[in-house]
This record gives structure tokens, C-alpha cells and sequence, in this order.
């Protein structure tokens, strides 16, 4: 015999059962997603740190307006502010990284849900006899730490959102430092090629003389070599300048016809004055990414510590309605409790792990924040350094070198020096140019590396000394 649908009695707790699901239901509902998905901080930081746009492509919408505005932006000479624009807008590690927040905020969502309940329906028979079993339960241990779970993961969530923010900032620098090195590449590249002609020349003209007998063999092997040295020389600042376009181009993640992007003629000029900063410590503080991020982990990982003890004793708590039924006597009607009783696991393990993980925590923001008041005082002193360099480059050197090639050429229309003597004075005074080029690259990178410490941890190196410029002018200078 089987239950009767039309007892009022047998009805009411399945009606019973449908309102604890929709209620269920209706609560899980609050917890939802976002309508950008947590792409609106991180488009906020780009704003207001570098006065940039982000736009993340969720669509073929979408990517086809980044394409748009990459095609605009490639149309004409890039600027520096054009670059990091681009890749902000088109490197496609950037868009995989966006992805990062859409996880972080799906585990959000998910901490915010409630569990679903549990139904068990059981048919037992013996005989005649038929017994009829349902059991609906729910998990209150989940249920009740809901709350602490969302601020977990809201604290994580926040987390992915400033990571994300820093390796956005962190691409843009890198775009920026790249561009430069490009463009300073071109630009060495034009001035070794005046080198090259003026070492090429001087070697012709000592082969010629030798031929008639005016230049002995050392004369013209000193030639020769000036020219042996500048042809190598140029080789390595045309693969510099391939290398340079090549990485640039993947920052700016182009391809195609876009790689043939081109680039202005010479660097931005060196600024009047240096930037002032007195409070660059608390700045770097108030500002960076890293720091924030780290604190942030930190509380984080105290509000972890603190749902470890208040679960420390409850690992399974299930709470269930029953109601069975029976052909031959009354209904039962009645719940049941099951949890895991803390006989050999107190959960003092799981603790101590927590308070380790704190402590470490706190340490690594610690640590984070000496390492940033550091590096932004070492990139502060490197950018007032480098524009000391460039100075005196542009106000020193290459006038007076400009000079002594200017009494040279008087000296040789007056016939007092030769033509040799004029030519190693052409090569001296296109390296010392070349040597003001690099000091303003340096300049400007050391500009780049001070304003991503300010911002997020930078990636300092140290500048590139004129080198390759100093021995293109070969011992004739």
C-alpha cells in the first residue's frame, strides 16, 4: 500500500519542502556578478596613474573598437604616450591577465551561495508492508559561515584587482622603456652609419696614397682598422635596433602589417630642470600597488586565521527534516543532527598553519615596504643622475667638440693639418653625439623607472654607458 496523495497531512510537508527551496533559491540569488566584472578598478588606476584607457575584449565588439584605435594610433609616428596606449589596449597578456578577475569574482559569487539541500527518498517493502523515507537536509556549518567566506573572498577578490592593476602599470612602463630603446636605436644606427662613411672614406683615400707611394703600410693599416672597427661596430647597432623594434613590437602585440609602425626621427629633448620630490618615502607608500597589495594579503590572511578557529571544532554539521511514512501506522515526522565529533583532531594543526601563514604574511608586507622606500630612493637618485649625465653631454662635451672640429677644418683649408687628421675628428665628434643620445635614452628610462616606483615595483637596470659610441671613434681621436 502506498501513501495517499490526498491526505492533507501526507501534502503539508512537501509544500513545506518547495518553500525552504525557494526560499534557498531567492538567497542564492543576491550573490551575483558584476556588471564589468571587476574591470572597473583597474580601468580607474589606469585613468588616474597614467591617464590611460583600458578596454577589455569580451566580444568581437570589442575587439574590433581596439582595433580601430590601434589602426589610428599606428598611422602616424608613434609617440611614447602611443606606445604604452597601445599596449594597454592590445598586448594580449594584459586581456588573458582580465581573466583573472572574472575567476576571482566567480569564487566570490560562489562564497556568497547558498548550499543546496540534500533529498533522500527511500521505498522499503516487506510484505505487505510499505515504507515510505524522505529526509531534506542542509549543511548549516556552510550555511552559517557564509558571511565569513564572502569577506574572504571579497578581500581576495580585491587582491586579483590591485595584481591585476600593478602588471597593467608594469606593461605600460615596460612599453615605454622599450619604446625608447627603439627609438634610441634608430637614432645610433643613423649616426654609426655617418662614422662608418667618414672611416670608409679615410680607408679608401690611404689605399690610394699608398698606391703612389705618400703612406707607408702602418698608415695605411691604422686606416683600415678605423674602418674595420666602425663597419663592426655598426652591425651591432643595426641588431640592437632589430632587437630593440622586435620586443617593442611585442609589447605593443602587433603583427602583420602593423610591425611596419614607424617611429620619430629623435628622442623628446632633455627637460629644462629636474622634478623635485621631498616626500618621495611617503609617496612611494601612499601610491604603490605592491605595498597596498601586500597589506591587503596580510588582512586577508588574518580574516582567514579567524575563520580557522571559529571552524575549528565543526567540520561537518548537517541538519535534516524527516518524514516517513507507513501503510499500517502514523506518519513520523521529526530532524536529525550529524556532525564529526573532535576526538583525535582538535584542530590546533590547522591553526598553527594559519597563525605561520600570518606572521609570514605580515613579514612580506614588511619587507615590501623597505624594499619599496629603497627602490624609489634609488630611482629618484638614478634619475637626477642620469639627468646630470645628459647635461653635461649636451652642454660640455659635444660643443666642444663641435669646436675642435670647427678650428680643425680651419687649420686644414689652411693647409696646417690632413686630411686624415680632419676625418678622425668627424668620428670623434659623431661619437660624442652618439654618447649624448645614449645619456638621454639613459635619462629618459631612469624618467620611466621613477614613475613606476612611485606606482608599483620597478625593474631597475643600470643605464648603458656610451661604450660602443666612445670606441667608434676609434685611438684617432
Amino acid at each position: 500500500m502506498t501513501e495517499s496523495t490526498n491526505n492533507p497531512s501526507c501534502r503539508r510537508p512537501r509544500w513545506r519542502i518547495a518553500a525552504m527551496l525557494a526560499t534557498a533559491a531567492f538567497l542564492g540569488g543576491c550573490a551575483s556578478f558584476s556588471p564589468d566584472g571587476g574591470f572597473g578598478p583597474v580601468q580607474q588606476t589606469a585613468k588616474d596613474r597614467l591617464g590611460k584607457d583600458l578596454q577589455r575584449a569580451r566580444s568581437d565588439a570589442d575587439r574590433d573598437a581596439i582595433d580601430q584605435r590601434v589602426r589610428e594610433l599606428l598611422a602616424k609616428p608613434l609617440s611614447a604616450d602611443d606606445a604604452v596606449q597601445i599596449a594597454l589596449l592590445n598586448n594580449r597578456g594584459l586581456q588573458a591577465e582580465y581573466h583573472e578577475l572574472g575567476i576571482a569574482e566567480a569564487d566570490l559569487v560562489q562564497a556568497g551561495r547558498l548550499p543546496n539541500p540534500g533529498l533522500a527518498f527511500a521505498r522499503k517493502a516487506q510484505g505487505s508492508e510499505v515504507e515510505l523515507e524522505w529526509l531534506l537536509a542542509i549543511n548549516v556549518a556552510r550555511l552559517v559561515a557564509i558571511p565569513l567566506f564572502m569577506e574572504v573572498e571579497s578581500r581576495r577578490f580585491a587582491h586579483t584587482q590591485l595584481r591585476v592593476s600593478l602588471q597593467m602599470v608594469s606593461l605600460a612602463a615596460d612599453a615605454r622603456k622599450a619604446y625608447l630603446h627603439a627609438l634610441a636605436a634608430e637614432e645610433t644606427v643613423r649616426y654609426m652609419r655617418g662614422v662608418m662613411q667618414a672611416a670608409e672614406a679615410g680607408a679608401e683615400l690611404a689605399r690610394r696614397m699608398e698606391q703612389v707611394g705618400n703612406f707607408n703600410k702602418l698608415q695605411r693599416a691604422r686606416e683600415q682598422g678605423f674602418y674595420a672597427d666602425a663597419a663592426l661596430n655598426l652591425a651591432r647597432a643595426e641588431q640592437a635596433q632589430r632587437a630593440t623594434r622586435e620586443r617593442l613590437t611585442r609589447l605593443l602585440g602587433l603583427w602583420g602589417a602593423q610591425t611596419a609602425f614607424k617611429l620619430p626621427e629623435r628622442l623628446p629633448d632633455l627637460p629644462q630642470s629636474v622634478t623635485e620630490l621631498p616626500d618621495l618615502e611617503r609617496l612611494a607608500l601612499e601610491q604603490r600597488l605592491d605595498v597596498r597589495g601586500a597589506k591587503l594579503a596580510a588582512e586577508q590572511t588574518a580574516k582567514n586565521l579567524g575563520l580557522t578557529r571559529s571552524t575549528r571544532f565543526i567540520n561537518v554539521l548537517e541538519v535534516g527534516a524527516i518524514y516517513n511514512t507507513f501503510n499500517d501506522a502514523p506518519s513520523q515526522r521529526g530532524f536529525e543532527i550529524g556532525f564529526e565529533l573532535p576526538l583525535f583532531d582538535w584542530g590546533d594543526a590547522r591553526v598553527a598553519k594559519a597563525e605561520a601563514i600570518y606572521m609570514q604574511a605580515v613579514d612580506r608586507a614588511a619587507q615590501t615596504a623597505i624594499d619599496a622606500r629603497s627602490e624609489v630612493r634609488e630611482a629618484y637618485t638614478g634619475y637626477r643622475s642620469a639627468w646630470d649625465i645628459a647635461r653635461h653631454q649636451r652642454d660640455e662635451i659635444v660643443p666642444v667638440r663641435k669646436r675642435i672640429s670647427e678650428e680643425n677644418l680651419l687649420r686644414y683649408n689652411g693647409m696646417l693639418i690632413g686630411v686624415f687628421e680632419l676625418l678622425a675628428d668627424a668620428r670623434a665628434q659623431i661619437a660624442s653625439v652618439n654618447g649624448y643620445i645614449e645619456a638621454l635614452r639613459d635619462f629618459w628610462i631612469a624618467q620611466a623607472d621613477l614613475d613606476m616606483a612611485l606606482i608599483g615595483k620597478p625593474s631597475l637596470a643600470t643605464p648603458a654607458g656610451p661604450a660602443a659610441a666612445a670606441e667608434a671613434g676609434g685611438p684617432g681621436h
